[in-house]
């Protein structure tokens, strides 16, 4: 019961962490190079997850082309642009702009799939909403003093990267929505979609199509590290624990809970910084805490 639920907000929790690990090597190599190392080395552990488990025999060649198109669409370009959002703006502003695929998903669920939701859920993705908003506009105490804080280059850039990378997650989910719920496994999707965009952005590097994002500084240990455990957590873990929601839920409820990570990551933030978040932001945490409850309420419409 409540699979989908439990499994968007465990992917939430997940890109908190992810997006907090990020911040420093995407800075330091710029987001093409960050993403492509990233996603190479979560291939592998996906792919070696994948032919352990057996997984890849759920794969049919619809499937495959399918999974293909949202990789190319939700990772390629979704995630690249994401990170170079997170590069200008950082982990907690870029969160918000992020949380906009929701709204964007109920929409375009509503207009493409002819998905509904009930008053209930409604209720709690509007709440949720507003409060994601609140707790990251409200910020924290010293706003801009923390390196996680700094604008770096044009904000309104930022800004615009973050609504282009939130709208083609949405589109992403849209299209590998049907895909999942046919009972493909999960992390063989996972897999399949993470190598697409691997085998893509080590394309572009060879090919040097983006020479204004190429890595900008030698890899260090601790910059491996740190890239490593972000696609780890990030997207071997978030990305597997999203596709199974959408194995079990309609892709706007999933999306409106996954939405959630710019709440899970001010006590994440308060605990690496040092500083404690506005009380705005609590107010913002606590509507999102009462609009889940909405969702798993009994009431409908």
């Amino acid at each position: 019961m409540y699979l989908a639920e439990f499994s968007a907000l465990a992917a939430a929790l997940c890109w908190s962490f992810g997006g907090l690990l990020s911040t420093t090597p995407t800075r330091s190599f710029g987001a093409v190079a960050f993403n492509r190392l990233r996603l190479t080395i979560v291939a592998v552990i996906l792919g070696v997850a994948v032919l352990s488990t057996g997984g890849w025999r759920t794969l049919d060649g619809h499937s495959l082309v399918v999974l293909v198109i949202s990789a190319v669409i939700g990772i390629f370009i979704g995630d690249t642009l994401l990170y170079a959002s997170l590069k200008r703006i950082g982990p907690r502003r870029m969160g918000v702009l992020f949380t906009t695929n929701a709204p964007m998903t109920v929409v375009l669920g509503y207009l493409c799939l002819d998905e509904t939701l009930p008053l209930n859920s409604a209720t709690g993705c509007l709440l949720i909403m507003i409060g994601v908003v609140l707790a990251v506009t409200c910020g924290r105490r010293g706003e801009g003093q923390h390196a996680f804080e700094k604008v770096q280059g044009s904000l309104a850039a930022g800004i615009g990267l973050g609504f282009l990378s939130a709208l083609c997650q949405a589109v992403s989910v849209l299209i590998a929505r049907p895909i999942m719920a046919s009972g493909v496994d999960a992390v063989a999707a996972s897999a399949l979609r993470v190598a697409t965009a691997a085998l893509l952005l080590n394309l572009v590097f060879l090919l040097r199509l983006a020479p204004g994002e190429g890595q900008r500084q030698a890899v260090t240990g601790r910059l491996l590290a740190l890239t490593a455990m972000s696609g780890t957590v990030g997207m071997a873990l978030g990305m597997t624990f999203i596709l199974f929601a959408l194995a079990h839920g309609p892709a706007g409820l999933v999306s409106t809970l996954s939405a959630t990570s710019p709440i899970l990551i001010l006590p994440i933030l308060w605990v690496a910084t040092g500083q404690r978040p506005r009380p705005g932001a609590w107010v913002g945490a606590m509507l999102t805490v009462l609009g889940v409850a909405c969702i798993f309420s009994p009431w409908a419409s």
